[in-house]
């Protein structure tokens, strides 16, 4: 009898879908296994932003402890959330196909256009990238701190808290509200946070190896595996936790990887954004020259400058 994979996860409605959707691709080949949920301080404290209880680790700690003593074989995590660095003891072995990587406007009323300075549009986001980005491109329009899972956001807008959410669609799709969305946002402007719309597998390094290739070998998606890697080299290097507004979004056509990333100041002014390609098995690589470029480019001084704000609030 082989042994059963536990798979641990947040308990909100779209961890769930993120856990259940590798308990499938785990049963399609053959490898059976079940849902532990745990809680993690990211779900507990809902009324601060997630920047200032520490971006590192805010919804991995208690899923990585329980990875540690074997309670877990593998937790799943939305890629976005994972910082770009882990603790030793761990790896992520697998990256789902990635869903589409833009970001939406979610709203139940209509006519909803960034673009449109002769109404005042107020938007829900706890995402410092986002805001920094609104204030770049939009800067008519506000925002308001809304946490908590996107059905809490959603009650909290209709209350009229706010017009519209700024969400990534991967999560809006996958809670099947589709139908709210008002606009879809251009990559260009609204490049997305590295990893959106991946779902990523964390393993111990003491996990069996046997086990661990089963599971790399159902869950993994190569394309997407090459993406991630060039995605999370450049934010390592940046040293961009989530509470950095620093983007990227690797494609890939035939053997050609191409990058493009940057960082924006927090007030909106500074953005810069810069492109490199290569082959994709120079992943990493290229992640990393990415990031010395937009240092160069004066990136190096704007996140000084944010690290310096943050320290003090």
């Amino acid at each position: 009898m082989s042994k059963k994979v536990k798979i641990g996860t947040r308990g909100s409605k779209l961890a769930l879908w993120q856990a259940n959707h590798v308990f499938d691709l785990l049963k399609s080949k053959g490898v059976e296994s079940e849902i532990v949920i745990i809680d993690t301080k990211g779900d507990q404290i809902l009324d601060v932003s997630i920047s200032k209880i520490g971006s590192k680790g805010v919804f991995t700690q208690e899923l990585e402890d329980q990875l540690l003593d074997g309670r877990i074989d593998i937790a799943v995590h939305s890629a976005k959330d994972m910082q770009s660095s882990l603790p030793d003891e761990f790896e992520l072995i697998a990256f789902t196909q990635r869903e589409k990587e833009n970001d939406v406007l979610l709203s139940s009323k209509p006519a909803i256009d960034l673009s449109d300075e002769s109404k005042q549009l107020v938007l829900g986001t706890s995402s410092t990238r986002r805001v920094a980005t609104l204030k770049h491109f939009y800067p008519h329009v506000k925002t308001v701190d809304v946490r908590g899972n996107l059905q809490t956001r959603i009650r909290k807008m209709e209350e009229g808290l706010c017009d519209a959410l700024l969400l990534a669609f991967a999560g809006v799709h996958r809670m099947g509200y589709d139908s709210m969305i008002a606009q879809e946002l251009d990559l260009n402007e609204f490049t997305p946070a590295v990893g959106q719309g991946s779902v990523a597998v964390e393993a111990a390094r003491s996990l069996d190896p046997v086990l661990r290739k089963q599971i790399s070998e159902a869950c993994n998606d190569p394309e997407t595996e090459y993406r991630m890697n060039a995605e999370r080299a450049y934010l390592r290097v940046l040293e961009g936790g989530c509470s950095i507004p620093v983007f990227a979004l690797a494609t890939i056509e035939g053997e050609t990887l191409k990058l493009n990333g940057g960082i924006i100041s927090l007030d909106g002014t500074q953005r810069i954004s810069l492109e490199v390609e290569g082959e994709k098995s120079e992943a990493e690589h290229l992640g990393e020259r990415l990031a010395e470029l937009v240092f160069a480019a004066g990136g190096k001084g704007i996140l000084e400058e944010i690290k310096k704000t943050q320290s003090h609030q």
